[in-house]
């Protein structure tokens, strides 16, 4: 599948289908974001807080796979928490030396791929397993708040994206 280059404009009464087009647009915006720039402005940080753009890209992997995975289909997945410093959620992110952009691309497609297939093959109104990142059945949100959820984090981290591309080198826009 070619990433979108521009928001869907798909209208469709499905909404899955409609989560399922905007995570692909985000995901693209992200990888477009981090195109151009070299390992080492992937590896630093021009912000107070101090993250990088490679670890923004390590935390949205993690991100959309401890909702959708570990968190709505249950499923044990191997460092949950694989982009904080110390495996912590609360911990700053952190990305192995010898981790690169385009190991994480693939993981982020991968991730994508795993995504769609969950929003084809599942209700939206349905809850998150027990047994994975939720501990107890009144704690699992529905498939429709999660899509939701990791749509926001999509959108606001490719904002930051925004930000740290025009300080890096003034391009501005999606």
């Amino acid at each position: 599948m070619t990433p979108p280059d521009v928001e869907p404009r798909l209208d469709s009464a499905n909404p899955a289908e409609q989560f399922a087009a905007y995570l692909d647009y985000y995901r693209a915006v992200v990888v477009r974001k981090l195109a151009e720039l070299s390992d080492e402005q992937l590896r630093s940080s021009l912000l107070p807080s101090a993250w990088t753009p490679l670890e923004l890209l390590a935390h949205l992997v993690h991100m959309e796979r401890r909702w959708f995975v570990w968190g709505f289909l249950g499923e044990q997945v191997e460092q949950p928490w694989g982009d904080n410093a110390d495996g912590a959620p609360d911990s700053p992110w952190h990305v192995p030396d010898d981790v690169g952009r385009d190991e994480l691309v693939a993981d982020l497609h991968a991730g994508g791929a795993r995504t769609r297939e969950i929003l084809a093959s599942h209700d939206l109104a349905a809850r998150a397993a027990v047994g994975g990142r939720f501990a107890a059945e009144d704690e699992s949100p529905t498939l429709l708040w999660i899509c939701f959820h990791v749509l926001q984090e999509y959108a606001r981290h490719a904002g930051h994206l925004d930000v740290v591309r025009e300080l890096v080198d003034g391009a501005t826009g999606e």
